[in-house]
C-alpha cells in the first residue's frame, strides 16, 4: 500500500511524517509519496525525504494515496483528491466535527483520529495530545517571557536587587508540568494548582509549590481531567483570583476534550492583576480559560495585563512537534501492520484501534465504547485473624531462636579453632595473635561507625597503613632465608602500590568537590 504525506501549508507548519519516520514506514513495507515542500516549514527539505526512500510528488499523488497522513482536518478540496476506500490518519476533533464525519462516511473513507487515542499504558507512544501538549507547555513559557518586561530569575547587582518572577500554573497535566519545569529552569518562583490533589507530588518534584483548592477530587474514567461542576468551579475561581493577583505570569491549561474550555479567570480576576503581568491561555483554541482571551492574538487589557491567546503553540516549534507527531503516527502504523508487509490490518476488536476509528466505510463509529483507565480503588483491608497472627508470631519467634542458636554454635566452633591454633603455635607467636585480635576488633568498630558515604575516601586514606607493612618488609629483605627475602620484595611492591594508589584516588575524589 502507498502512504501519502501532503503539504499542509504555512498555517499548520507541521508535517505528518519526518524523513526518519518515512524511513521506518518503508521498513514496514509501505511505499511513501511526499508532496513537494511538505517539510519546508519544519526545516525538512525534499532531498531528505528522497534520501530516506520516499518519492516526491504533487498534491493529487499525496492525497490520492491508499493511506493519507495529515496533521489537521482536511478541507473539502483536499478530500476531493482522496479516493474511495482510502484511510485518513489525522487530528479530526470528532466530538466537534459531526459534519466532517458524515462527509467522510459518504466518501467511504476510513478515518483514524489521532486526537482520540485512549490514555492507557500501551497507547502512550501514540498519544498525540500528550506529545504536542508537552511542546506547547514549554512554548507557553517562552511566549510569556517574550512579552514580560522583566527577567525570570532574581539577581543582585551593583545597581540593585531584582526579585524572581512569580509564575502561577493552573492545571498540572502534561502541558502544565512542562510549563512548570521550563519556568523553574529559568529561575522563576513557580506555584501550581490542580483539581487532583494526587498530583501535588509531581508538581513539587518539578521544583514548584502546590497550591490546593477547596474542591473534591475529580476522578476520571477516560484518562482526562473531569470537568468541574459550576459550584466547584465557583469555589476554585476564588483561589485562582487570589493567586493570579500575586503572580507576574499566569498560565492556564484546563482543556476538556470535546467540550468548551471552562472559564477560570473572569474579567474581575484579570482586573485585580498587576499592570505588566501576563496570562498565557493554552486553551484559547477551545474557547479559552480567560474571559478576555481572543484566539490567535495578544491583547492588552485596560489595566495593562497582556493576554496571550495563541492557538498554535506546538507549530511555533515545528521541527520538534513534527518529529513527535511523526513518531506517534509511526507507532500507530506499527500496531496496524503486524506482519510488516505494507498491508493495513484494521482490527476493530483492539480497544486502541476501535477508540480512534471514527468512520469505517459508510459507517460512523463515533463515539467509541468507553474505556475505563483510571486506577481502581484499593480493596479494603481484610480484618486480621487472631489465630493466624498468633501462628505467624510463633513462626517468627522460632526462626529467631534458631538463628540465635546457629550464631552461638558458629561462634563456639570458631573459638575452638582459634584455641587449637594458639595451643599448637610456639610461645613466641602467641603475643602476635593478641595483637591481631585487637586489630580486628578496633578495625571493625572504626569502619562500621563511619557514614557509608565516607567509606571510599576513608579507605583511600587508610591505605597508608600499608606503610607499616612497607617498613617491616624493608627490615626483612636482607634475611638469610631466601623465602623471607622473596616475600619481603613482594610485600614492598604491593604496599607501595597501595600507598600511592590510595592517595591518588583520594586526591581525585576531593577534586570533585572543588569549584573551577
Amino acid at each position: 500500500m502507498r502512504i501519502g504525506v501532503p503539504n499542509e501549508g504555512t498555517e499548520r507548519r507541521l508535517v505528518a511524517s519526518t524523513p526518519k519516520s518515512v524511513g521506518n514506514l518503508i521498513k514496514l513495507g509501505y511505499e511513501v509519496t511526499v508532496e513537494s515542500g511538505a517539510g519546508e516549514c519544519s526545516h525538512y527539505p525534499d532531498y531528505q525525504f528522497e534520501d530516506a526512500g520516499a518519492h516526491i510528488g504533487d498534491a493529487p499523488s499525496a492525497w490520492g494515496a491508499d493511506i493519507v497522513l495529515s496533521v489537521g482536518t482536511p478541507t473539502t478540496e483536499q478530500l476531493d483528491l482522496m479516493k474511495e476506500g482510502a484511510t485518513l490518519v489525522a487530528q479530526l476533533a470528532p466530538a466537534r466535527n459531526s459534519d466532517l464525519l458524515e462527509t467522510l462516511a459518504e466518501r467511504k473513507i476510513t478515518a483514524l483520529a489521532m486526537d482520540t487515542v485512549p490514555r492507557i499504558s500501551r497507547a502512550q507512544s501514540m498519544d498525540v495530545l500528550s506529545s504536542q501538549a508537552n511542546v506547547a507547555g514549554y512554548r507557553a513559557v517562552i511566549e510569556a517571557a517574550s512579552v514580560f518586561g522583566h527577567l525570570f530569575t532574581g539577581q543582585v547587582t551593583a545597581a540593585g536587587k531584582m526579585p524572581p518572577a512569580r509564575v502561577y500554573v493552573i492545571g498540572a497535566g502534561v502541558a502544565g508540568l512542562a510549563a512548570i519545569g521550563t519556568a523553574n529552569s529559568m529561575g522563576a518562583q513557580v506555584y501550581a494548582t490542580d483539581v487532583r490533589p494526587e498530583v501535588a507530588e509531581q508538581v513539587e518534584s518539578m521544583g514548584a509549590t502546590f497550591v490546593p483548592i477547596p474542591v473534591a477530587q475529580q476522578e476520571s474514567t477516560d484518562g482526562y481531567a473531569k470537568e468541574l461542576s459550576q459550584d466547584d468551579l465557583d469555589a476554585a475561581q476564588k483561589l485562582y483570583t487570589q493567586q493570579a493577583a500575586q503572580a507576574d505570569i499566569v498560565i492556564t491549561t484546563a482543556n476538556v476534550p470535546g467540550r468548551k474550555s471552562p472559564v477560570l479567570l473572569t474579567r474581575s480576576a484579570v482586573e485585580q492583576m498587576k499592570p505588566g503581568s501576563v496570562i498565557v491561555d493554552m486553551a484559547a483554541a477551545n474557547g479559552g480559560n480567560c474571559e478576555l482571551t481572543e484566539a490567535g492574538r495578544v491583547t492588552t487589557t485596560e489595566g495593562g495585563v497582556l493576554v496571550v491567546g495563541y492557538t498554535d503553540l506546538p507549530a511555533r516549534l515545528p521541527a520538534q512537534s513534527s518529529q513527535l507527531y511523526g513518531q506517534n503516527v509511526l507507532n500507530l502504523l506499527k500496531l496496524l501492520t503486524p506482519n510488516k508487509d505494507g498491508q493495513l490490518n484494521l482490527d476493530l476488536d483492539d480497544e486502541v484501534v476501535r477508540a480512534i476509528t471514527v468512520t469505517h466505510g459508510q459507517d460512523i463509529l463515533w463515539p467509541p465504547p468507553p474505556i475505563k483507565v483510571s486506577a481502581a480503588r484499593p480493596a479494603p483491608a481484610a480484618k486480621p485473624d487472631p489465630a493466624a497472627e498468633a501462628k505467624q508470631k510463633a513462626e517468627q519467634s522460632r526462626k529467631a531462636a534458631a538463628k540465635k542458636r546457629h550464631r552461638i554454635l558458629g561462634g563456639g566452633l570458631a573459638a575452638l579453632v582459634l584455641a587449637a591454633l594458639v595451643l599448637a603455635s610456639p610461645t613466641a607467636v602467641i603475643g602476635h595473635y593478641m595483637v591481631l585480635a585487637l586489630a580486628v576488633v578496633v578495625g571493625f568498630y572504626v569502619i562500621t561507625n563511619v557514614t557509608h558515604s565516607l567509606h571510599t575516601p576513608l579507605m583511600s586514606v587508610t591505605n597508608a597503613i600499608s606503610g607499616i607493612i612497607l617498613v617491616g618488609a624493608i627490615l626483612q629483605v636482607g634475611s638469610a632465608n631466601l623465602l623471607v627475602s622473596a616475600l619481603s620484595v613482594v610485600a614492598i611492591m604491593v604496599a607501595s602500590i597501595n600507598i600511592f594508589g590510595g592517595f591518588t584516588v583520594t586526591h581525585r575524589m576531593l577534586a570533585m568537590f572543588k569549584k573551577d
